[in-house]
């Protein structure tokens, strides 16, 4: 998880110093406005995007890019590759999207009247490092300072929200295009490169040079964002636009499972990301799983390190069931849906499973459509609603047995591990809760607060606890972040997790003993920031911290970027890599070895 409310002081109207020149960086500028509260941006860089990324005149032709079901060469059958169509306008159409976009910039011109909350201010959402990049080409052979430990042998990848295109209105960090950065590690060499996921989402808008698909988080709230999503079903209804193949951005998580990684936002299925032999991406297609997902994926599935299954969720803000649940065994093939009863649309952005339970939050940040119409956000804190956890078999085909468990006042955006404890009927539960909740998504005068806790659901007696693993007088805002991997579901003494201060940035990272409440802490340094941190444990190893920490570093004064590997167990420095081309801040990654890449779809 990266930022919500970035700092205006550094804001999207110049996230670059003019005396630090560098090709792949972004200067942008604001325009002149004659009116104190309107939001004008335009989006000017020292290099200009490449020229694929470029506007393209769309009066007649568009190109896109549909599914298709021929099988290409080294595809996997059944698979979607993304295929280029030419679909010309016909003159009804071309007079529709004239018309169309004629209302729309009738819109902005109404909504630049009144300010924008940070939440969906692009000058401040998407401010300094968390400002776009174009896409940058595989350069080989890095420069290496310190000694690269000899276990470092695959491809580190890390997914973040990239906007294409300058947004036109509100925009919140969480609404970029996704785009993967990929360090690959090959017999001592370094090589690095990013590239954009290729949705179809992006497809049009590139054709079409401007965004047109409604922004879930920065533009749908209140009657504006009534206003934009009739205007995208308008253009549906032309034939101007396709979302019939997905709307997802594929910008949040990355897991690599049954030979395949895939790229996810939970607004949509994964998308098949391919590292080429030299390191660098292409996008296969939108992965259903051949034609077993009939549903959006959550973009935080588990892979269970004992039985390598992957169990993951789906949850509708519009239509019941709100919720389901489902596995795919190690060979990919998917059991069916469990569905899982609720009340209302709940935001589900993570989960936990055990050895033998899946654990499910039912928390207080809900959806609720009809706030729009009296002018509001469709994501609120309903403080009436008491939070709870489900536990539920792994293997459950349907709810019934579905235990939930109160836990009142607790949300946790993600969950770090969960672990069963049979001697007391408990489940543990490693999270971080946060408050206020829903300030992620609404403005708010609070300041935001993430608590590292330790809850505990007594499966006997239907009660739970919860207490802060660190103290208070020590305490540190931990988000974003990791357990080993090869523990997941069984406790842990060991979380790595993001210093995410001052917030929303990151600092560092902390190892924390989830048992004692020790703290060990590595800072990046003065005007350094980084984000989530990768625990890589050491295959070799019994000892659950052994290994090392890979994260991505950004020098806000030098404006350069690099990647640090720490040693897990000391927290001393082990090899510094600069990068050719500045990292956003972004979200969640994960580590390909080489041995698994030569599996790969």
């Amino acid at each position: 998880m990266a930022t919500f409310t970035a700092s205006p002081s550094n804001t999207w109207i110049n996230t670059k110093s003019s005396s630090r020149t560098n090709s792949s960086s972004i200067l942008l500028n604001k325009k002149r406005s004659t009116s104190k509260n309107t939001i004008s941006c335009s989006l000017q860089t020292t290099l200009p995007f490449p020229k694929k990324y470029q506007p393209q005149s769309t009066n007649t032709t568009t190109t896109t890019l549909i599914p298709t079901r021929e099988t290409k060469p080294n595809l996997p059958s059944n698979t979607k590759p993304l295929h280029k169509q030419e679909q010309k306008w016909n003159l009804l159409q071309q007079a529709a999207a004239t018309t169309l976009d004629f209302v729309e910039t009738t819109l902005i011109k109404q909504e630049s009247k009144h300010p924008l909350p940070k939440t969906s201010d692009p000058r401040v959402q998407i401010a300094g490092n968390f400002a776009p990049v174009p896409e940058h080409p595989v350069t080989q052979n890095l420069p290496i300072t310190g000694k690269l430990p000899k276990g470092i042998d695959g491809v580190y990848l890390r997914n973040g929200a990239n906007p294409l295109h300058e947004p036109v209105a509100g925009h919140h960090f969480f609404d970029g295009d996704g785009m993967v950065h990929a360090v690959k590690f090959t017999n001592g060499s370094v090589s690095y490169s990013c590239r954009f996921t290729e949705t179809h989402r992006l497809a049009q808008e590139k054709a079409l040079g401007r965004p047109v698909f409604p922004k879930a988080i920065g533009e749908l709230h209140g009657h504006s964002g009534i206003a934009r999503l009739m205007l995208y079903y308008a253009r549906s209804l032309c034939g101007l636009v396709d979302g019939t193949h997905g709307m997802g951005v594929a910008n949040a998580g990355l897991v690599y499972f049954n030979n395949r990684l895939l790229a996810m936002s939970e607004d949509d299925i994964p998308y098949h990301v391919r590292v080429t032999p030299n390191g660098d991406l292409t996008t296969v297609c939108r992965y259903d799983f051949n034609d077993q997902l009939k549903s959006t994926m959550i973009a935080h599935p588990k892979v269970d390190p004992v039985d390598k299954n992957l169990y993951a969720l789906s949850y509708d803000v519009v239509q019941k069931p709100y919720l389901k649940y489902f596995r795919f065994d190690s060979n990919g093939v998917k059991s069916p849906d469990v569905e899982i009863p609720l009340a209302e649309p709940t935001m589900m952005h993570d989960f936990a499973i055990t050895e033998n339970f899946v654990v499910v939050p039912d928390q207080q940040v809900v959806f609720k459509l009809g706030e729009m119409i009296r002018g509001g956000s469709p994501v609120v804190y309903d403080k009436e609603k008491v939070s709870r956890f489900g536990v539920l078999s792994k293997n459950a085909e349907n709810a019934s047995e579905m235990k939930w468990i109160d836990a009142p006042e607790c949300f946790c955006f993600h969950l770090w591990n969960a672990w069963e404890e049979p001697e007391n009927d408990e489940v543990v539960v490693i999270g971080s809760c946060m408050t206020p909740a829903d300030s992620i998504f609404n403005e708010c005068d609070e300041s935001l607060k993430s608590v590292l806790s330790e809850i505990r659901l007594n499966l006997k007696t239907g009660k739970s606890t919860r207490r802060a693993i660190i103290q208070e007088s020590e305490h540190m805002n931990l988000e974003a972040g990791m357990v080993n991997k090869n523990k997941l579901g069984r406790k842990t003494q060991f979380a790595y997790l993001a210093l995410a201060e001052p917030w929303p940035k990151v600092s560092g990272f902390a190892k924390v003993d989830l048992f004692s409440g020790e703290v060990k802490k590595y800072l990046y340094g003065e005007n350094r920031f980084g984000g989530e941190p990768l625990f890589l444990p050491n295959e070799d190893s019994e000892n659950e911290d052994d290994g090392y920490i890979l994260t991505f570093v950004h020098d806000e004064k030098e404006w350069k970027s690099e990647i640090q590997i720490v040693n897990a167990v000391n927290l001393k420095l082990e090899a510094c890599i600069p990068l050719p081309s500045r990292v956003p801040y972004g979200f969640h990654g994960t580590f390909i070895h080489s041995k698994e890449l030569e599996k790969q779809e």
